[in-house]
C-alpha cells in the first residue's frame, strides 16, 4: 500500500502488521500502568468515586431533587438513604472487583496514549496537512470521551441507581445487590455514554471516507431520533424523565455531526476539483 504524502517506502502487509503490533502493545502498557496506579488507589477509587452514586448524598441527587421541585414533579430524587445494600458473596469477589475496577479506571485514564496510538498508526497514509491536526484530534476526541464519561457518572448512574434501587415487585423482597452487579451497571454507564460522545469523530472519519453525506444526515434525521430515544431507553430506567434527560445531548451531537460532515464534505468536494 502506497502512504499518500509520505516520503517514507512502502510497507509490506506484513511490516503494517508489526506495526499495528507495537502500536497495541505500547497502548496497553498505557492502560495497565494506569490500572495500576488506580489499584493502589483503591479507597479513593470505591469510597468516594464507585460506591458515590449509592449516597442519598450525591452531587446528582441534590441538583435533580431541585429541579424535580422546580417542575413540579414528585420529589424521587430527594431522600437521604438508598433502600438497598451492597454485598459480595463469593470468596474472590471483592478482589476481583479490584482488579477490573482498576483495568476499566486505566483505560479511561490511558485513552489520549491510545488515541494517539492509534493516531500514529492510521497517519502515515494521509496527507502532511493533514497530519498537522494530530494534536487537534487527540484532544477533541479525548475532550468528547471524557465529557461522556462525566455525563454517564453525574446523570446515567445516578438515573439508573435511583430506579432500580428503589425498584420492587414486592415488599417482600429486598434489595441486596451484588457488588459485581453494581460496579457493571457504573462501568457500562460510563463506559457507553464515553462512547456515544465520539458521535462526531465517527461522523467526521466516515466523511472523509465517503459513506456518509451531510445530506443522508439530514434525510435520517427522523429516524435517527428514533434511534436515540431507543439508546437512552436502554441505558437509562423506563421513564420518560430519564429518557429526555439523556436524549437531549445526544441529539446536539447528532446535530454537530451534520455539521461537521457539512465542512469535511466540502473540503472533499474541493480536493476532487483541484484534481
Amino acid at each position: 500500500m502506497k502512504q499518500i504524502g509520505s516520503p517514507e517506502p512502502e510497507m509490506s502487509f506484513l511490516d503494517h502488521l508489526e506495526d499495528l503490533r507495537w502500536h497495541l502493545i505500547r497502548a496497553v502498557l498505557a492502560v495497565v500502568i494506569a490500572g495500576c496506579i488506580a489499584f493502589a488507589l483503591k479507597s479513593f477509587i470505591f469510597d468516594v468515586l464507585l460506591f458515590g452514586p449509592s449516597r442519598g448524598s450525591f452531587f446528582s441527587y441534590d441538583i435533580l431533587c431541585r429541579i424535580s421541585k422546580f417542575v413540579g414533579i414528585d420529589g424521587g430524587f430527594c431522600f437521604e438513604e438508598m433502600p438497598f445494600r451492597i454485598q459480595s458473596r463469593t470468596m474472590g469477589g471483592q478482589f476481583s472487583a479490584h482488579v477490573w475496577t482498576s483495568i476499566t479506571a486505566g483505560f479511561i485514564i490511558a485513552f489520549p496514549y491510545v488515541i494517539y496510538q492509534f493516531w500514529q498508526f492510521v497517519s502515515p497514509a494521509m496527507h502532511d496537512n493533514e497530519r498537522k491536526h494530530a494534536k487537534g484530534f487527540i484532544f477533541i476526541t479525548s475532550l468528547l470521551f471524557f465529557l461522556g464519561v462525566v455525563f454517564g457518572y453525574y446523570v446515567v448512574t445516578p438515573l439508573s441507581i435511583n430506579f432500580l434501587g428503589k425498584y420492587q415487585v414486592s415488599e417482600a423482597v429486598f434489595n441486596d445487590f451484588d457488588l459485581s452487579s453494581y460496579i457493571g451497571l457504573v462501568r457500562s454507564s460510563v463506559l457507553a455514554s464515553g462512547l456515544i460522545f465520539e458521535l462526531p469523530i465517527v461522523i467526521y472519519f466516515l466523511t472523509k471516507v465517503g459513506v456518509v453525506t451531510p445530506q443522508f444526515l439530514k434525510k435520517y434525521r427522523k429516524y435517527a431520533l428514533v434511534i436515540v430515544l431507543i439508546l437512552s431507553a436502554v441505558i437509562t430506567p423506563p421513564d420518560i424523565v430519564s429518557q429526555i434527560i439523556v436524549a437531549v445531548p445526544v441529539l446536539v451531537l447528532y446535530e454537530v455531526s451534520i455539521f461537521i460532515s457539512k465542512v469535511i464534505y466540502r473540503q472533499e468536494l474541493k480536493k476532487q476539483k483541484i484534481k
